[in-house]
């Protein structure tokens, strides 16, 4: 018999465990408020306080501060996304425009909105216009009140009638029940709005310095969360994910730098955003929640000066350029050449809606004035719940290739 003994295969030395993402969590939770079509974060915030109004609005601006000095919760509603089977909805509109207003019926009429005691419609176009007069039929239990924003930015003009919009906002969630509005309510909400513009401005800054630690997509899902949120605690989420992105490992690719322009209103899916990435384009800028970004800087208080009014001098003053907005003597396209250059941004990618008048009308002129300022730019169209990313990832990634060998598009 033989004594020699087997030699057992050493044991391999265990990997060690990949660095936790110290940003997951907080993303998880986003992602969670941004799917749940449900409104679930609005039924817990009702449920801690009694009494108080939900207030859906349709994007993309409404003065959510002086909802919210009222008591009130304001809550952006985006549409169904790619996840909802619409049924009945179709039958409501004509197939000849965008999705999201039969989405957001087909919500309403699932009861998903019912957590809401009314909605408001802000002047984007004819369609989200008529959608109010459909929930007026189909919901007449609920509010609705149409924000007729100023396409006049003289003070004395657009200033006062917007003023006087929201005073009428006012007095009619005072008698459905919210708080009358206080000064000094609305002097604190306008505050602790400010401070939540600048926790986005510092991860919009983390973002175009360092696009592969705080990704489009994520910024993205960051910023939607604040849908449902009250202010401070939407602040506090989007100051403890731009701290966990710090510490985030990461390293750069050799992508191409987009502005992403053209999708305001109704939401390109999640899944696009992830597609255009995925092609090479890191998106250093984007009009995708223009609801919470459509001012840019603080909104300043004079002393003296009724905050109502100051609401309606930060709207003429500092609002941005969009296609719902009227640019009179301005150059249209200015606003647009100026966001590439603060981003330092390669080129632009215009992301519509399918049937989206406002913006499709708007990109001619828009490309014009790129073409002339020499900054390369393609274009894409899409449906909330589009499913062909194929064809957009070889378009996106066509343009991120041109664009690096030639600096222009193909």
């Amino acid at each position: 018999m033989s004594t020699k003994r087997t030699r057992r295969p050493k044991a391999a030395t265990p990997a060690p465990p990949a660095a936790a993402d110290p940003a997951a969590p907080i993303l998880d939770r986003c992602r969670g408020l941004v799917d749940d079509l449900s409104l679930g974060a609005v039924r817990r915030w009702k449920e801690e306080h009694p009494g108080a109004l939900a207030v859906g609005y349709m994007p993309i601006y409404v003065p959510r501060p002086l909802i919210e000095a009222m008591g009130c919760l304001p809550v952006a509603l985006f549409g169904g996304g790619e996840e909802l089977e619409i049924i009945r909805g179709d039958s409501y509109f004509q197939s000849y425009i965008c999705h999201i207003p039969r989405s957001t019926v087909e919500l309403a009429l699932r009861g998903d909105l019912d957590v809401l005691d009314g909605v408001l419609f802000p002047s984007i176009c004819d369609v989200i216009r008529n959608l109010g007069g459909i929930f007026d039929l189909l919901v007449p239990e609920r509010f609705t009140f149409y924000v007729d924003l100023p396409q006049n930015f003289d003070p004395e003009v657009g200033g006062r009638f917007y003023a006087g919009q929201m005073r009428s906002l006012a007095a009619l969630l005072e008698a459905r029940g919210a708080r009358p509005l206080g000064e000094e309510a609305l002097r604190a909400a306008i505050a602790a709005e400010n401070e939540r513009r600048a926790a986005l401005e510092e991860l919009g800054a983390l973002r175009r310095a360092e696009p592969w630690r705080a990704p489009a997509s994520e910024v993205y899902l960051a910023t939607r969360a604040g849908a449902v949120l009250p202010t401070e605690e939407h602040t506090a989420l989007l100051r403890d994910l731009a701290a966990a992105l710090r510490e985030r490992r990461a390293r750069p690719y050799d992508n191409v730098r987009v502005v992403v322009a053209g999708s305001f209103c109704e939401q390109p899916p999640l899944s696009l955003i992830k597609t255009l990435e995925k092609a090479g384009c890191d998106i250093v800028a984007d009009d995708f929640q223009l609801g919470f970004e459509l001012l840019e800087g603080a909104i300043d208080v004079r002393e003296g000066e009724d905050p109502v009014d100051a609401l309606a001098r930060a709207y003429l003053e500092r609002g941005v350029a969009t296609a719902s907005r009227y640019i009179g003597d301005g150059e249209k396209g200015a606003h647009l050449i100026g966001r590439v250059a603060e981003a330092g941004a390669d080129g632009v990618i215009f992301s519509a809606a399918s049937f989206c008048d406002p913006a499709l009308l708007d990109q001619p002129m828009l490309e014009a004035a790129l073409d002339r300022a020499g900054i390369p730019h393609t274009s894409l169209k899409f449906a909330e719940n589009t499913g062909q990313l194929g064809p957009i990832r070889e378009q996106a990634g066509a343009f991120s290739d041109a664009v690096k060998l030639w600096g222009k598009s193909a």
